[in-house]
């Protein structure tokens, strides 16, 4: 198979699909590579490094669109990339199709086969392609929270863990998951006073006991969603409903009481974020104010580390790519955990929640591989 590798087009977004390394494996495997020019420089994958591993660079996205039999991102194509998708295509990226009525349009026209990362599931019950990113936006969105607390920034001039003789800021993680766990792993570690919330009592027990009472692990309620949002400096919106759109947790009102300068980061704004005021911004222009909060809703966060990023994405994507490289067809029927990734497929939505977003009429997966 020849697998085409086209260079991010996002704003601020310098990941790239395939690795040097992954490059090898594919090669190893008998597949040919391409990779447009320039597609890892901006975190020093040179063009030699691919050349060198074997992949062929050629001068433009369109190049690889038009020659590639299975396409490899990052990003979710933007439209001008969905226009040049073929029918019989394979499409293999993050998604995140249920905010997006514009780009599941465009993959339904194109007749593409399209795998979303970020609904494969393995035997745990886990999305082990989201996982990475979660683990990467979730110690990022602290960071984030924590410099954007700052008076300069337009925050409360809070230290988030403190010094001696004056207490942290109050942290507050709405959902329990890879994102949350990892952004309240990173607050414990700051100092902060944090709390998790969460609506599964087995996951609250297994962080709790995690913690050691270094977070506090409360049940999830709307009532206590608003307790604690307007008593916290730094809101952590971690919520997810795996291929549909979040929902919304922290509503205006909630916002318009909250603390003058505090902070809500809203790591599912890719799923259209959980909070009712959440808007996409950009690592160039990654806040705006609502009410006097600071908004943080980066829709790439994980592309501000991109290299570190790019590498844990490869370590979880590729098995999957080399399966759909060596058999496609087979590797989706086979795998039922890599068929919960095809989401679009030859003009069929194959993913129920994405089909119920957006008014699509829902084809099963495996249904739709038999045409």
């Amino acid at each position: 198979m020849l697998v085409g590798v086209p260079k991010e087009i996002k704003n601020n977004e310098y990941r790239v699909g395939l690795t040097p390394s992954s490059v090898v494996e594919l090669v190893a495997r008998g597949h040919k590579v391409m990779v447009e020019v320039n597609a890892g420089a901006g975190i020093d994958f040179s063009d030699e490094e691919y050349r060198a591993a074997g992949a062929e660079m050629v001068a433009s996205a369109a190049d690889v669109f038009a020659a590639a039999d299975m396409i490899i991102k990052v990003k979710e194509p933007q439209p001008r990339e969905c226009e040049m998708l073929r029918d019989g295509q394979i499409l293999y990226t993050y998604l995140h199709l249920a905010p997006d009525p514009q780009q599941t349009k465009l993959l339904v026209e194109s007749g593409a086969t399209c795998v979303a990362y970020e609904t494969v599931t393995d035997n745990q019950g886990g999305l082990p392609l989201l996982a990475p990113m979660s683990e990467v936006a979730g110690r990022m969105s602290v960071q984030a929270g924590a410099y954007h607390l700052e008076k300069a920034q337009g925050g409360r001039s809070v230290l988030l863990g403190g010094v001696p003789g004056v207490a942290p800021a109050k942290v507050l993680v709405i959902g329990g998951g890879v994102v949350g766990d990892n952004a309240a792993a990173i607050a414990v570690g700051m100092g902060a006073d944090v709390t998790i919330l969460d609506r599964s009592i087995a996951r609250l027990r297994e962080l709790d006991a995690k913690y050691e009472g270094r977070a506090h692990c409360v049940y999830s309620t709307m009532a206590t969603i608003e307790e604690y949002a307007l008593d916290a400096d730094l809101v952590i919106g971690a919520v997810l409903i795996p291929g549909a759109a979040a929902p919304k947790l922290l509503s205006r009102d909630i916002i318009s009481r909250m603390k003058k300068g505090s902070v809500v980061v809203d790591v599912a704004i890719d799923q259209g974020g959980c909070f009712e005021t959440s808007r996409a911004t950009t690592h160039q222009q990654p806040t705006y104010m609502v009410d006097d909060v600071v908004h943080y809703c980066v829709a790439n966060m994980p592309g501000g580390v991109a290299r570190t990023a790019t590498m844990a994405l490869n370590n979880a994507t590729l098995p999957y790519a080399l399966a759909l490289a060596d058999d496609p067809v087979n590797a989706l029927f086979r795998d039922k955990h890599l068929q919960n990734g095809l989401n679009v497929h030859k003009g069929h939505v194959t993913y129920k929640a994405v089909a119920d977003a957006l008014g699509y009429s829902y084809v099963p997966a495996d249904e739709a591989l038999k045409v």
